[in-house]
């Protein structure tokens, strides 16, 4: 169902995104300005990025299989990348086009009109964009997250670009137009770099420290005394699962049954407070002397000293390769 409403959404914003390119193409041949066919190759990237976005939405949702034990989810990470290649690609052609429009300038017209078609298309982008994080986020789906927050920046160029025409148009310096266009595409190859980053980061799986902090502040809400200390805790996301690996500290005199039935408790907890598709892969550690001071199980037959000391579980404690006696 949820795969469903991604695939819907991003058909939709692809229709949409063909008729906002068209309306910018048409603000072009009015005004044969660089400026405007900066903002409509743009748009194209767009497209041809929501196409290869529709079919990683379509493999990512394929169940695991023998070759792919954690499922399709990373085809999200090389969509991204895509995305941002293209605009990179498209960044360095516009700012040759514009170079080459200073060396043999071309006679620009009609700008105010441009201007309005121009606003009319920034504002459908900016709506289209809105629209796409708040389903991304929703979804739980990093590319139309992506997408979305590409559009938006596509809006605020276009911002930037309506003021650059109408400066154009009450001075008449007509040169300003390749200028503009050099400057937004340079923030073009920005907007690429960073989505190229992204992805890079995904798959050399660099930790997600916003992803690590949610894990924690949901282990630290709902901890139990027997959980003693939490520690070389990392987590990734694989599209909209989410894969944990970490090490709890338990009684060393609990039983097998025991120990799985905590362990069960919270892969399901951290799955429910997370509202989605969770493996956990938990190591538990037998208990210490040392550990006594910090530990908070009442009426423990073995304690060899008092509990003096309460840890709250954060970044820099529960991500340590070593239980908290040794930080």
């Amino acid at each position: 169902m949820e795969n469903r409403q991604k695939n819907r959404t991003i058909i939709a914003a692809l229709v949409i995104g063909v008729l906002i390119t068209l309306v910018k193409f048409v603000a072009y041949f009015v005004t044969h300005s660089n400026a405007i066919l900066t903002d409509a190759l743009e748009n194209i990237i767009n497209i041809v990025a929501g196409a290869f976005a529709f079919y990683s939405i379509y493999l990512s949702a394929r169940p695991k299989d023998k070759n792919h034990p954690y499922g399709h989810g990373k085809v999200e990470f090389f969509a991204v990348g895509f995305e941002g290649a293209l605009i990179i690609f498209a960044g360095i052609a516009i700012m040759y086009k514009a170079v080459d429009a200073l060396i043999h300038p071309k006679q620009i017209q009609l700008l105010m009109t441009g201007a309005g078609i121009t606003a009319f298309a920034g504002a459908a982008n900016f709506i289209l964009g809105t629209f796409l994080v708040r389903r991304g986020k929703k979804l739980r789906s990093m590319i139309l997250e992506a997408d979305g927050k590409h559009l938006l920046s596509d809006s605020y160029t276009s911002v930037g670009l309506i003021v650059g025409l109408l400066i154009i148009q009450f001075t008449g310096m007509y040169m300003l137009d390749s200028l503009l266009s050099i400057l937004l595409g340079g923030l073009i190859l920005y907007s690429g770099y960073k989505l190229l980053r992204k992805s890079v980061s995904g798959l050399m799986d660099e930790a997600d420290i916003e992803l690590v902090k949610q894990i924690i502040r949901i282990l630290e809400e709902n901890r139990k005394p027997q959980w003693i200390d939490v520690h070389n805790l990392r987590a990734q996301k694989y599209g909209a699962d989410i894969h944990i690996d970490c090490h709890i500290t338990m009684p060393y005199y609990f039983d097998l049954q025991r120990v799985h039935d905590e362990v069960t408790f919270v892969e399901k907890m951290i799955a429910e407070k997370s509202k989605t598709q969770v493996e956990i892969f938990i190591h538990v550690d037998p208990c210490l002397e040392q550990c006594c001071y910090y530990c908070q199980v009442e009426g423990c037959p073995v304690r060899k000293s008092e509990h003096t000391t309460t840890y709250i579980w954060e970044q820099d404690n529960v991500m340590n390769n070593s239980k908290h006696f040794v930080n």
